[in-house]
């Protein structure tokens, strides 16, 4: 009996010791595994983060023949990760030339050169050649604004994904309605149509300087008289009446894009810029800024119209003769860069305001286009 009960205790002493071994070494895999899915997390984001979120800091771009208009809208795309969230899932073209020809697919092959490499900078050459197939050239100052909307509507064209083409237009596209009532026997006509941007004029009406990025979205939503030879054909009526002209805001995108419209024609058709102080705002509610009657969207829609500024693309020198760079804020560290070709270098807010613009300073930094991002749900 005593050899029993001794038998017995061993036993439970090695089923316990053999529980607390199991337990320690099942403990030790729980931890590796953890140590895996935090190791998978962090490819994962550094696989859908912009440029300046990786750890080895802010990649620059060569300028391959006045490319800085180009350069600074290559990063404010690809440190937009909800777009580049959307390339990384495009489809490969099955052929050599078919992929030099592609948009998307060399845009994702820059991206991929910037995040892997270890240099400051790497040469977007391989997608300027590809731009250049669509008129897009070399050794040519550029507009901005003309170039965003050129570049995006390749990419559009480009996607062979329904999907993907429909998050792109989902991310980007405005939505507004315009207006038209006959000022004689008031028969309205209302019409839905998308843009990729806000062309915001800088000047009123008489030449007056606006005097804030707040100012301008006012001046655009406002309603306009079309008399004399602006009259429009009234159906109703049966010939040409006076309208009353406007513009409402239907839906606005995860990405917005505001170009302010700092180049003008004189009569003589000769362009010149308008170079005057402009501030805009970190944070902008574009509820607070519009009135009911210049919008045309439920309180839902309304929320959700919380922004905050992510990038400029700003624009130094004369019409003839200039230089683009971006200021863009990193969506992870939260703050700012300034992408001057291949140079990259931190910044700060107060650097960003020097592009607000100076009538004094013809050369100075002047910003162009604004590009803000829609702030998460509370």
């Amino acid at each position: 009996m005593g050899q029993r009960s001794g038998r017995q205790e061993r036993s439970k002493k090695l089923e316990l010791a053999l529980s607390e071994t199991m337990k320690a070494e099942t403990e030790v895999q729980n931890n590796k595994d953890e140590a895996e899915e935090l190791k998978a997390k962090d490819r994962r984001l550094t696989l859908v983060f912009g440029v300046a979120d990786l750890k080895n800091g802010a990649i620059g771009l060569y300028n391959v023949g006045q490319s800085c208009c180009l350069n600074s809208l290559l990063q404010v795309f690809l440190m937009n990760i909800h777009f580049t969230g959307i390339l990384r899932r495009i489809t490969v073209p099955s052929h050599a030339r078919d992929k030099s020809r592609n948009v998307p697919y060399q845009m994702l092959l820059l991206l991929e050169k910037m995040q892997c490499g270890k240099q400051k900078a790497v040469s977007p050459m391989a997608l300027a050649h590809c731009l250049s197939a669509y008129r897009v050239k070399l050794f040519v100052q550029h507009d901005a604004a003309q170039l965003f909307l050129t570049v995006w509507n390749l990419i559009k064209k480009q996607m062979k994904r329904p999907e993907l083409v429909e998050k792109l237009s989902y991310l980007y596209t405005i939505g507004v309605q315009e207006h038209l009532v006959c000022q004689k026997c008031s028969l309205e006509t209302r019409r839905n149509s998308s843009m990729l941007t806000l062309p915001l004029p800088v000047l009123g009406s008489d030449s007056y300087m606006l005097k804030s990025l707040e100012d301008c979205l006012q001046y655009f939503f406002r309603p306009e008289e079309l008399t004399d030879h602006n009259m429009c054909f009234c159906e109703q009526c049966g010939m040409k009446t006076p309208f009353l002209q406007s513009m409402k805001l239907v839906h606005l995108p995860q990405t917005l894009t505001i170009h302010l419209k700092r180049f003008c024609f004189e009569k003589s058709a000769y362009v010149h810029k308008l170079s005057h102080y402009l501030p805009f705002p970190q944070d902008l509610d574009f509820s607070a800024v519009l009135t009911e009657n210049q919008c045309e969207a439920d309180d839902n829609e309304k929320a959700s119209w919380q922004y905050e500024l992510f990038a400029v693309v700003a624009h130094s020198g004369s019409t003839n003769f200039g230089h683009y760079c971006a200021y863009i804020r990193s969506l992870t560290e939260r703050k700012w860069y300034c992408f001057n070709d291949s140079e990259v270098c931190k910044v700060s807010w107060d650097d960003v305001k020097c592009t607000y613009g100076h009538s004094n300073l013809t050369w100075g930094e002047t910003a162009y286009l604004l590009t803000y991002m829609k702030k998460p749900p509370q």
